[in-house]
């Protein structure tokens, strides 16, 4: 059973005979390669290069940046699922912390960044089309490139049909082989074609000033690279001792993935050969950046082995990516957002069945509208960082509860929650104006669902008590958009850099606050009763 200080009084029977199905298969080995396997996906194969012609060698500094975020943001999430673990634990986490508007929202962003998993499904197409000419058409999917596309769709899902433990086994395969080709591929490409002085020459370290390094952040692909490090903490409900293994396998993943990629930046940046240089790191252009290299430098050997994990890497990301969506959607079930039938878990082996194939549909919609790995993981990172404030959030408001129960695994939270949740608000106002268009007014979209919700609901708390508790969520995602689009970050340029980030990072501090003394201030809703306890 979920693990958190106020149990509900009444309505248990039905989330409790669920979760209890859930199979506790999972150890630290087997958790660290979740993480790592969801970490490791198309972004080893495409972010190098997106990161360099955004920032130039300068994108050194976006990748060390990035993993700055991803552990300050681990620490708030790490406490999170080592003192109240739970089968996805981070649609659950803010309902009870700042009650069912904020819920229903962050769930709403979290169904919508199932599209995640159609942008590791995305990079397999475009490496597969080295060997399937047609599978696109410029930069989007042809019909017989979708047919494909849903197929593997459907395939991932039928392999994360059975047993927990089954799932683990293979991921273990998958993650092994996901750490030897990165390793292999640097050692190759700078053994056959290293090119000195590459960190000053070209327009020097930082060609396009060191701003653009915070651009590559969410444009290059980088924070979508590095995202995924929170897999473990969604299986929390099926982990041995999670109080042990949680945080040590979320750092452990982190810590691997982020030095492989350094590794793999500097292969990048040292080995382009000269030729391709003439207008800079943004004249680098490749279809497929280290499988082209490896051609470049005739080892065909090795071109062949990327080509081959083009399809193991992002499937085994996409593979993990699957069974998580499934935990979420099984958590927005438990919250009530979503139809209570989501949340069956089968009795013979554990698994959420309806809530699988539910993900099946929403990745085939998304491959609909939208092609291209760098225009899917741009929005996708904005809907993540979103999941991560929302957690800053959460875990301040369960600290300062009396009779706090939280691990106390993490210290110095008082200060690392505030500067977690200004973190991702400028992770997510540097993605720009451009994608915060259509990332930020979709997340709103949820608001229909919670006044659909209300209406069929008798049990929901009186509007003003949610609006008191929540509408903290809705003044910062509005607030989000006008500064985005006051800014400098492909905005209109009214407000011009730094004055834009000082701006996000005030309103931000102070959004923060008022979040966290709305969730304390709260008896506990019964939105949230009801959604933790049927």
């Amino acid at each position: 059973m979920p693990d958190h200080p106020r149990q509900p009084p009444d309505g248990m029977p039905e989330v409790a005979v669920q979760e209890r199905r859930l199979r506790r298969d999972l150890g630290f080995w087997a958790l660290t390669a979740i993480g790592f396997s969801n970490i490791v996906g198309s972004g080893w194969l495409f972010a190098a290069m997106y990161a360099a012609r955004t920032a130039g060698p300068a994108s050194l500094l976006t990748w060390v940046g990035a993993g700055l975020l991803c552990g300050l943001v681990a620490l708030v999430m790490i406490e999170l699922g080592a003192s109240r673990p739970e089968g996805g634990g981070t649609v659950r986490w803010p309902l009870y912390a700042s009650g069912r508007l904020v819920g229903t929202l962050v769930g709403w962003s979290v169904l919508l960044s199932v599209g995640g998993t159609a942008a590791e499904i995305s990079a397999i197409m475009q490496y597969a089309n080295h060997y399937l000419p047609g599978l696109y058409n410029g930069h989007t999917l042809s019909t017989k490139g979708l047919a494909v596309a849903i197929a593997l769709s459907t395939a991932l899902t039928a392999l994360n049909w059975f047993a927990v433990r089954t799932f683990a086994r293979l991921n273990n395969l998958l993650s092994a082989f996901k750490i030897i080709m990165p390793i292999v591929t640097v050692a190759a490409l700078l053994a056959s074609g290293w090119h000195s002085g590459r960190l000053t020459d070209h327009g020097g370290f930082a060609p396009y000033g060191y701003a653009a390094c915070l651009s590559a952040l969410a444009g290059g692909g980088v924070v979508y690279s590095v995202n995924g490090f929170q897999a473990p903490l969604d299986f929390s409900g099926e982990a041995r001792h999670p109080r042990r293994t949680i945080p040590a396998s979320v750092l452990t993943g982190i810590g691997l993935a982020l030095l492989m990629y350094l590794a793999l930046q500097l292969a990048f940046l040292f080995t382009v050969p000269e030729s391709l240089l003439g207008h800079g790191w943004q004249g680098v252009n490749f279809e497929s950046p280290f499988g082209q290299l490896a051609l470049i430098f005739n080892l065909h050997w090795l071109s062949t082995l990327l080509y081959a994990d083009a399809v193991v890497s992002p499937g085994g990301s996409a593979y993990v990516g699957v069974a998580i969506d499934a935990r979420h959607t099984y958590a927005l079930a438990k919250n009530g957002t979503i139809p209570r039938f989501f949340m069956q878990v089968s009795r013979r082996n554990g698994i959420p069945h309806p809530a699988l194939a539910l993900n099946l549909a929403v990745i085939i919609v998304f491959l609909l509208p939208i092609g291209g790995w760098q225009r899917i993981v741009s929005i996708m990172g904005d809907m993540y960082l979103l999941i991560y404030a929302a957690s800053a959030v959460a875990v301040a408001v369960f600290r300062a509860e009396p009779g706090s129960r939280m691990a106390g695994w993490v210290p110095g939270l008082r200060w690392i929650a505030p500067v977690s949740f200004v973190v991702a608000s400028e992770f997510i106002y540097w993605s720009g104006w451009h994608d915060l268009r259509l990332a930020l007014p979709l997340v709103l979209g949820g608001l229909l669902i919670f006044l659909v919700m209300r209406r069929s609901s008798p049990e929901e708390r009186p509007l003003s008590a949610e609006l008191r508790t929540g509408a903290w969520l809705i003044v910062y995602l509005l607030a989000l958009t006008v500064l985005s689009w006051l800014g400098s970050f492909k905005g209109s340029g009214r407000l011009p850099a730094p004055y834009d980030s000082l701006a996000v990072a005030g309103a931000a501090l102070g959004i923060f606050y008022w979040a966290v003394r709305a969730g304390v201030g709260q008896r506990r809703p019964d939105g949230a009763r009801s959604a933790e306890g049927r």
